[in-house]
Formats: structure tokens, sequence, C-alpha cells
């Protein structure tokens, strides 16, 4: 019986976990200068934190959601999402108590039971930011910029940032009012889902794929014409400090992303290219869900970023089928004795820092060399009868094809000198 990867999941060979290792390395160095920290959850939590956090009527709780009894039988859930595990973690620790301004970053892989697609998958990843205590809408600006830029590091230009304002709970209730009654008298027009959603949380029918409903909402209220003057004032401090640091960006009121925590600032960068999938990242405010979930009264606001949709963005635009990058030295014994001494050379390398990758198999030289090159070493060390008598090595430049001999007592200097 063979044996196959679960719908939806995928493998990462070296070649592509590069990458995936560029893009979180520059992460962690890129937030470390904003100051954030990076912290790490479980990804199995109580059921009851998604159900409680995400809203009942969201696709996520109602249809995505990895969930079982344990041996205890207490109801559990593989994490759908990074905010809420942060949340739970920052008040169970008493932070939210001691010290209520937090900056955290995380990664790692999420899981919904989607239909899997280009661009969406079962089991996904996300680097994730998250900041508590702070109400400025500064802090919005300076996190959407901060993520405009970080993509930018990366070489990635062509993406959109687009923006709305969800409102307070204050200025949301006449608008649910609105949007309602708009719902209401195009109920013909809704898909199923929507009709039922539309009772619990309108919202929800902006968020949906169905072409129809898509089309329908296009002439809905605006939640734009309805906020307060304290949201207004926020949001056009958000736009206006964009604009002084050079993000551009488009207001689109669609954007209600799918949860149901988000208040007043919502955001979403798109790259076009991806197609139907093309949401990169997304975020926003939600100044309730630390008091939701039984913490003080703290304002939040946080992103995460698909990790897959990163990785999809950065081979279309750097080429497909990435090569691994060069590594840097295949030492290649032929015969016992010399396959002894290479095995001490490569312990000698390795503890100065240089990569190194020794043959095991009493391969052929030219069996060796032609694996060397398929790997892509920068150098080969050839090392036999003849050079152990010399006490040298055959350095061997895999790019230019020159070789030289070497005195063994000064490889390690010889290799510094030449590597980049």
């Amino acid at each position: 019986m063979s044996l196959h990867t679960l719908r939806g999941m995928n493998d990462l060979f070296p070649e592509e976990a590069a990458l995936w290792t560029e893009v979180e390395q520059k992460a962690r160095e890129f937030f470390s200068y904003y100051g954030y920290e990076e912290i790490r959850t479980p990804l199995l939590e109580e059921l009851a934190l998604f159900t409680r956090t995400l809203g009942g009527t969201t696709n996520i709780v109602e249809k995505e959601m990895y969930s079982f009894q344990d041996h205890g039988e207490k109801w559990v859930a593989l994490r759908p999402e990074g905010t809420a595990s942060v949340v739970r973690a920052y008040i169970e620790s008493g932070r939210a108590a001691q010290d209520p301004i937090g900056r955290f970053f995380y990664m790692g892989p999420m899981f919904r039971h989607e239909r899997p697609q280009k661009g969406r998958f079962r089991q996904f990843h996300q680097i994730g930011v998250e900041v508590f205590g702070i109400q400025s809408p500064l802090l919005d600006a300076e996190m959407i910029h901060m993520l405009d830029l970080y993509f930018k590091s990366l070489g990635l230009t062509h993406f959109e940032i687009e923006l709305n304002s969800l409102g307070c709970p204050i200025c949301r209730p006449p608008y649910h009012k609105a949007f309602y009654t708009f719902l209401s008298n195009n109920q013909s027009l809704l898909c199923e889902d929507c009709r039922r959603r539309m009772e619990k949380n309108p919202l929800r029918v902006l968020d949906c794929k169905e072409e129809g409903c898509q089309k329908l909402t296009e002439e809905a209220p605006s939640i734009q014409d309805h906020l307060c003057n304290e949201c207004e004032k926020d949001f056009d401090t958000v736009l206006q400090s964009l604009g002084r640091l050079n993000s551009s960006y488009k207001i689109n009121p669609r954007i209600v992303r799918g949860l149901d925590y988000y208040t007043k600032t919502t955001f979403e960068f798109t790259a076009s290219e991806l197609g139907a999938q093309n949401a990169v990242a997304g975020g926003g405010r939600y100044d309730g869900l630390v008091r939701l979930m039984g913490g003080p009264p703290l304002p939040g606001v946080g992103f995460a970023i698909g990790e897959e949709r990163l990785i999809e963005s950065l081979k279309l635009k750097r080429g497909v089928g990435l090569p691994v990058g060069k590594k840097a030295v295949f030492i290649a014994p032929i015969g016992e004795k010399a396959e002894q001494e290479a095995f001490q050379l490569a312990h000698r390398l390795r503890q100065e820092r240089i990569s190194a990758e020794l043959d095991y198999n009493q391969s052929s030289l030219k069996s060796q060399m032609r694996r060397a090159d398929k790997m892509r070493f920068q150098y080969v060390l050839i090392l036999g009868d003849d050079e152990l008598k010399k006490k040298v090595v055959i350095l061997r430049n895999m790019t230019t094809q020159e070789q030289s001999e070497v005195p063994l007592a000064q490889i390690i200097q010889r290799l510094r000198e030449i590597r980049p």
C-alpha cells in the first residue's frame, strides 16, 4: 500500500525550503527593528477559544475547523489562525495586566478544512504581528508601512494596499441596520449561505465569494458614509500618515476580513497575478478582543501574511524553479586511507564554520564529481593516495573548472581567502 500526503498539505524540499528560510529570517530581522519579539503558541487549543473569538457565522467556525474530542473528552481544535492564540497567551501569562503594551510576532502552520485550490491549502503557514495596549491610529499606519517595506525588501513591488474602516460599537449598529435593510430587500439575489448569515451578522455577506452576492453588494450602502466623527478622524489619520510615508493605497469598502473581531482600520495587500486568491496579507484593529477573552479592555491591532502566497509571488517575480543556493565544499576521497583523512578534514572544516559534505559510498571519482556538480557545490577537494603521500589536496573550482594542489595544512586558510 502506497502512502501519500493528505489532501491540501504539502512537502517542502531544499530548493523551496531555502526560499521559505529567507522569507522567515528577513521577517525576524525586519520586525525586530520595530520592537517586535517572537512568541510561539501551541498548534492545538481549546475549541472554545476560536468559537468565541472568530464569530459563529464565519466560514472558519461553520465549515473549516479541524476539531475533535481528546481522550479527556474535551473539545479541541487545530488553530485556524494565530491572533486568538496570541491574545490567550498574553492574558493567561499575566502580561496583559502587568505590562499592557506588548509587541509580538509569530510564524507557523495553521489548519482549515477548505477546498484545496491554487493559493489555498488545508495546512498553510502564516507570519503574523500583534500589538496590544496602543490606541493611536498612527500605529495602524506604521504597521501597514512596515509590511509595505518588508515586501519591498524581498523585491515585491507589484501589490496593492487596500484599506477600509469597519467603524466602532457606536457607528457600526446604524450601518448594520441600513445594510440589513438593503439585503432584506434583495434576498432573492443572495446565495443560501448569505440569506442565513445576514440574520446574525450582515457584514459576512461582504466577505462572500459568490459572484451574485459580490455584484449585489457593489450597490449596497457603504460603511464609509456611516462612520462616527472619531472613526472618521482616525481613518483620515491613517490615510494621511501613509501618504507622508509614500505608501500608496486605495480605499475598498468591501474589506471586512473573514473574522468578526475586527474594528476600525482593516487592510489587505493583494497581488493580481495570483488570481482569485490574491490576498497576500491582511489585518486590522481589534479593540474589543482582549476584553472579550477575559482580559483588561486593551486595544489591539495586527496582521498575518499568507506564507504560501508570498512564496508564490516571489517565484513569479524571480522565476519558477528556483535553484538551491550553492553549497561550499564537497570532499571526494579515493581509497580507504583517503576516506579516513577526508573524514577528519570535513570535521575540521565544519569547526571553522565552512560547510562540508563527504562521500561515504566509496564511489569512483567520476561519480563523485557528477554528484558535486548536481548538488551545486562551489568547490571540490580531491584526496587520493598520491595526495596523501605529498600531504596535499586538489582544490577544484566547480564554476571555472580550474584546479590546483594546496598543502593540507593550508587548505582551511585557502578556502577562507577564496570563498565570498
